[in-house]
């Protein structure tokens, strides 16, 4: 059945109710047949007056072609009418998945429709009020842990026992860093950010300077056009990327591509590579491959999860490959809705 019908909503309820139109013809016409009979031949027939009339076929296959025309136009209106309120649901649902604060949906049509645009409204709240309260309690949890950890610091400074000092402020520094990185992983889902036109290219060889001026082997080639997007999200992806192929990697380079309908972010390191089948797992959150638990590496298992949250916050998306001379290669893939500067 699936294979027979339509794949949209609005082509099977037109072809069903074409399919009803007609075969409500052919059932009248079968029951004429069965109440009067058979029709006359085919044959001209001639008025009282002497004109010769068309076989009585004709005027009948007109008027059917008439009906059917006008009952195609009706279909075709009755059957928009009725998608569009699952259509608009549809790109409500798509909208929500890239932005938790995009604008609800009109709570307007027929009484079903409206009860479904409620609902989804209400579902919308309800997530927003979640991620606000958890992100609250994060920020709470955080600030009250930096002051016991800012104590240990300093208590930790009176040690005597180097080696038992430097291990504790290890142990408060990683702490610190998972309070961070959490904290960054989910105002990046909260990010409400507007877009506006960003010259990706000015900003990949900043950010490649910046990184150089720090003594951070970072390295940039390519151009592209400016592209309509979030910069802020941008920059927290690109950085996140680039941190990344700094701790596995000792040195990044970045390139811009540019394609039909993709401008192309590349960040490549010299590191280890990731195993195919790990490719998707190292994207959420708190996850860590055996080669990278090593506590001198830092991470917490967020930079990847941060960088996919932030390229789906500006339309795009982000994919993993491993380079045949060694290394991993990091692609965030944006749209091509381009004007130049200016």
């Amino acid at each position: 059945m699936k294979g027979i019908m339509p794949d949209t909503f609005f082509k099977r309820m037109y072809t069903m109710i074409m399919a009803a139109a007609l075969l409500s013809h052919v059932a009248t016409a079968l029951c004429m047949y069965a109440a009067f009979g058979p029709p006359p031949d085919s044959r001209n027939f001639v008025s009282a007056s002497g004109e010769t009339l068309p076989p009585f076929y004709i005027p009948m296959l007109i008027f059917i072609s008439w009906q059917i025309v006008i009952m195609g136009l009706a279909a075709w209106y009755g059957a928009k009418a009725f998608a569009k309120p699952i259509q608009t649901l549809s790109r409500a649902a798509s909208k929500l998945s890239e932005d938790l604060n995009s604008p609800p949906i009109e709570e307007a049509g027929p009484a079903e429709a409206r009860n479904a645009a409620q609902i989804f409204n209400q579902m919308q709240q309800k997530i927003q009020s979640h991620i606000e309260e958890r992100s609250t309690f994060l920020v709470a949890v955080s600030h009250d842990l930096r002051t016991p950890l800012t104590r240990i610091r300093l208590r930790a400074d009176q040690l005597t026992d180097d080696k038992i000092r430097l291990r504790l402020n290890q142990d408060i520094a990683e702490m610190s860093a998972m309070l961070d990185a959490t904290l960054d992983y989910f105002r990046g889902q909260t990010s409400a950010e507007e877009e506006q036109m960003l010259d990706v290219c000015a900003l990949a060889e900043a950010m490649a300077e910046d990184a150089l001026e720090c003594g951070r082997d970072v390295s940039f080639s390519g151009n592209a056009a400016p592209i309509s997007t979030k910069p802020i999200a941008l920059r927290r992806c690109l950085s996140n990327l680039i941190e990344n192929a700094l701790r596995y990697g000792e040195k990044a380079h970045i390139q811009l591509i540019e394609r039909d309908d993709l401008t192309m972010i590349e960040v490549r390191d010299n590191g280890p590579g990731i195993p195919e089948d790990k490719m998707q797992i190292v994207f959420e959150p708190f996850v860590r491959l055996d080669a990278s638990r090593n506590k001198s590496l830092g991470g917490v298992g967020l930079g990847l999860a941060i960088a996919r949250e932030a390229a789906q916050h500006c339309g795009g998306t982000i994919e993993l490959r491993n380079a045949k001379e060694g290394g991993l290669i990091a692609s965030i893939h944006l749209p091509t809705a381009r004007h130049h500067l200016g």
